[in-house]
């Protein structure tokens, strides 16, 4: 077995290994840790610590060696708290950038209110959870640090329905969302609905209370699970995107809110159902662009709904492809934007050359970020201040919400 030493973490949580072969990379391993392994194809899959760091605890979760869901619980939170801002403060600084952290957010324990599982039968029943680290296998759930307990109670229920619905060769996506009406359970990759199945599931979604049952597009239940946003409530299309925890959409709104103060008009773009629409019009008029038809419809019909909120308009607009030009954001006070993973790149461009004088930008990947960032500055912005928001606890995803202001 060869010795490696651990320089530092990835990107993505795992260990950049140092040793007489050269660099691998080790998961579940800590900066300055000592360890034993072979490495193929750049990677020591099964690494055997042989000095730990003092930053390393014992794994709350027993799934841990196993499960996909996380990577980090091996660590301190201090550490893991410290490590995702430096990650951040590195992404700017390959940009020459640089900015005062003035907040970071960790949501609870058991706080996930959104989740994306996996569901496959197998002969003695089923199967959901996570899948397994680099793995197609399923990490059957008997218990989650992660999940909140009203997911964690309705596994068995869910594992009901995969029986129910799912072939013995197919693989179930079950996306769910638990609100103050229940939980909303979109389901993916089932059998082709008839009278028989339907009878089947309309039962189970009975029996486990489910606010909504989506099979592949077709509602198996009526009742409408309503989210607060601001105000306003909004019934969310199957599936949608949502802020994975409640304390990080609370803290990605408050920072939001604070920086856009005074702003009478807002762009609001990547808007989705109204995470940050919605709670803004309450004191500006807002203008949501979004590329999907169905967040945005869902966003209006609750606006309409709501009492005492200013105007808000709507647009079904690839941005990626179709950005809003600097022209057109002239009008607007300020800007949030919350594009997805892959960043804002044309978009961004088009911001830097339209004058406006407050943007809140949300981002989920830190390197993307720093990239827009960059064009942003290069483009007249100062990028003021930055709070790092971990909604996905012991993992190594972070989120970001930046203020940048014309100069």
């Amino acid at each position: 077995m060869s010795l490696w030493r651990i320089e530092r973490l990835g990107r993505r949580g795992d260990g950049v290994a140092a040793g007489a072969d050269g660099r691998a990379l080790a998961p579940l391993t800590l900066p300055g840790e000592e360890i034993e392994g072979e490495a193929r194809d750049g990677r020591i899959a099964s690494p055997r610590i042989v000095t730990p760091s003092p930053d390393r605890v014992k794994p709350v979760c027993k799934h841990y060696r196993a499960c996909g869901g996380c990577s980090l619980m091996h660590a301190s939170d201090g550490f893991t708290t410290a490590w995702k801002a430096q990650v951040v403060e590195a992404a700017l600084a390959a940009h020459g950038l640089q900015a005062p952290v003035a907040g970071m957010h960790v949501s609870p324990p058991r706080s996930r209110r959104r989740a994306v599982l996996s569901g496959r039968r197998v002969k003695k029943g089923a199967l959901v959870g996570f899948h397994a680290r680099a793995s197609e296998v399923i990490t059957d759930l008997q218990d989650c640090h992660v999940l909140h307990p009203a997911i964690m109670a309705a596994l068995p229920l869910f594992r009901q329905i995969v029986i129910a619905g799912a072939s013995r060769s197919a693989e179930l996506t079950l996306t769910v969302i638990h609100g103050p009406a229940g939980l909303d359970l979109s389901v993916r990759g089932g059998k082709p609905m008839d009278a028989e199945l339907f009878r089947a599931l309309a039962a189970l979604a009975g029996e486990g209370d489910l606010a909504r049952l989506d099979w592949d597009g077709e509602a198996i239940t009526r009742r409408m699970p309503a989210l607060p946003m601001g105000s306003a409530r909004v019934v969310p299309p199957p599936a949608a995107f949502l802020q994975a925890t409640a304390e990080g959409e609370a803290t990605l709104l408050t920072a939001v809110q604070e920086m856009t103060r005074g702003a009478k008009r807002i762009a609001d773009l990547f808007a989705g159902c109204g995470t940050f629409t919605l709670p803004l019009a309450a004191m500006a008029q807002v203008h949501a662009v979004e590329g999907l038809a169905a967040p945005l419809e869902a966003l209006d019909a609750a606006w309409r709904d709501a009492q005492g909120l200013q105007q808000v308009t709507t647009e079904i607009r690839d941005l990626a492809r179709r950005p809003l030009l600097a022209d057109e954001l002239a009008r607007f006070d300020a800007i949030v934007i919350d594009p997805p993973r892959s960043g804002a790149e044309v978009q961004a461009r088009e911001i830097a050359a339209s004058g406006v004088p407050k943007i809140a930008f949300v981002a989920c990947d830190p390197v993307n970020f720093a990239k827009d960032a960059a064009i942003l500055t290069s483009g007249g912005y100062n990028l003021s201040r930055l709070h790092v928001i971990d909604q996905f606890r012991w993992s190594p995803h972070i989120e970001i919400a930046a203020e940048l202001r014309r100069s």
